[in-house]
């Protein structure tokens, strides 16, 4: 069996690396903990209007009505579905389109400005077009998911791949490699990096893609749950809302983050 062997200050350093995450681990934790208080202590003294500002016993209370009355999993399951579609397809296709743009430097060009434009116009302002083209349910959602994260994927990976070290692609042609070669031996894998930045991006770009389709058109979603929580004045349930939208985009992050750590081990 092999034994790896390290020295005492190696050793020194990784302790006092545990100690110090550990440390931080318990601030984080604590933080929250201490903030959490301060809302409900303030809410109970009424230093603020408990009505407006809710509180997270009254969230909590929200939040366990809603699972009770058979909603809280409807409605976070259609937001997420919509999320993780929306998601997938602008992964998928902004990879495909970023390896189309370096792989012709003369479709690059063409398609640049269009780009850069398309990456500028508020997306919102196209909410009444699309519900024309996609109707009032999930598809219409789903492709202002899309619309959003689309052009965020297709700028980072295209950096990506035309960061890569132009020493290293003159070796591989000094060594008679052709162009498919290239790309799959050397510019998708030191691209990964950026891949991975792409996706922490377009969590939050999926999410926010989803509350505003379902902001402009939806019958059921977190999003849905906040518009009319704010119609009626159920503030309890605008912020028990956010907060399972937080806890739903901080898990979707972690899951990104943990790609991140297996792809960095396996390297």
């Amino acid at each position: 069996m092999k034994q790896t062997l390290i020295s005492s200050d190696h050793a020194l350093y990784l302790k006092r690396l545990k100690r110090q995450t550990i440390f931080i681990n318990v601030v984080r934790v604590s933080l929250l903990v201490l903030l959490l208080g301060i809302w409900e202590l303030a809410a109970a003294l009424e230093w603020v209007n408990p009505f407006i500002t809710s509180s997270p016993s009254r969230i909590a209370k929200t939040i366990a009505d809603l699972y009770r009355s058979g909603d809280l999993f409807y409605h976070v399951g259609t937001t997420l579905w919509e999320t993780l579609a929306g998601f997938a397809i602008a992964v998928v296709v902004g990879y495909s389109v970023a390896l189309l743009l370096w792989w012709s430097e003369v479709f690059r060009k063409i398609a640049e400005p269009y780009i850069v434009v398309l990456n500028a116009l508020p997306k919102i302002a196209l909410g009444p077009l699309i519900i024309i083209w996609c109707g009032t349910g999930s598809k219409a959602i789903v492709f202002m998911t899309v619309l959003i994260g689309l052009i965020v994927a297709i700028l980072n990976m295209l950096n990506g791949f035309m960061a890569t070290d132009e020493n290293k692609i003159l070796l591989l042609r000094s060594m008679g490699a052709n162009k498919l070669q290239i790309l799959t031996k050397l510019v998708i894998p030191s691209s990964l990096p950026s891949f991975i930045s792409m996706l922490k991006i377009n969590v939050g770009m999926a999410w926010i893609g989803s509350i505003m389709g379902e902001y402009i058109v939806s019958k059921a979603g977190i999003g849905y749950l906040i518009v009319y929580g704010g119609q009626v004045f159920k503030l309890d349930l605008v912020m028990s809302a956010v907060v399972i939208l937080c806890v739903l985009a901080a898990i979707m992050y972690a899951l990104v983050a943990l790609l991140e750590r297996l792809v960095i081990k396996n390297r």
